[in-house]
């Protein structure tokens, strides 16, 4: 198995940074347009939901852990995978925020992963999420 990791140093406070990974208009505006919906509370059920490359998709998972402004981690798995929707295909997704003096590092980090060239598409991606979610924390 393969994880990918990706960090991005972001230069707003920890509350920005922990607003836009849970506000649902805030991902909207780094996360190609997805739709997220959940409570935000351990156990909880979340989906992403939107259309990529004019194809719907549902995404889902459920949250293992939260704990505010600190860390999200939530299991994964994308109906764009091609994979069937069962336990072993999902990932695990980790958010994890270390932040002091109007900047905080965001390391994302998704385990799970069954093949390297799906390790370097996944890196290649939140690398680009990285990139963008970093721009709209930045600017609230």
């Amino acid at each position: 198995m393969y994880s990918a990791k990706v960090s991005i140093i972001i230069n707003a406070s920890i509350v920005n940074v922990w607003k836009t990974l849970t506000d649902p208009e805030l991902v909207k505006q780094y996360l190609f347009g997805t739709k997220v919906s959940t409570d935000w509370k351990k156990g909880s059920q979340i989906k992403w939901t939107g259309i990529w490359n004019d194809k719907k998709y549902e995404d889902k998972g459920q949250i293992i852990e939260i704990v505010a402004e600190k860390l999200i981690i939530c299991t994964y798995w994308s109906s764009m995978s091609g994979l069937e929707d069962k336990k072993e295909n999902y990932t695990t997704v980790s958010y994890i925020l270390d932040g002091q003096d109007g900047k905080v590092k965001l390391t994302i980090i998704q385990d799970n992963i069954k093949i390297k060239e799906s390790k370097e598409h996944s890196e290649n991606s939140w690398t680009m999420v990285g990139n963008s979610l970093k721009r709209v924390a930045e600017s609230i």
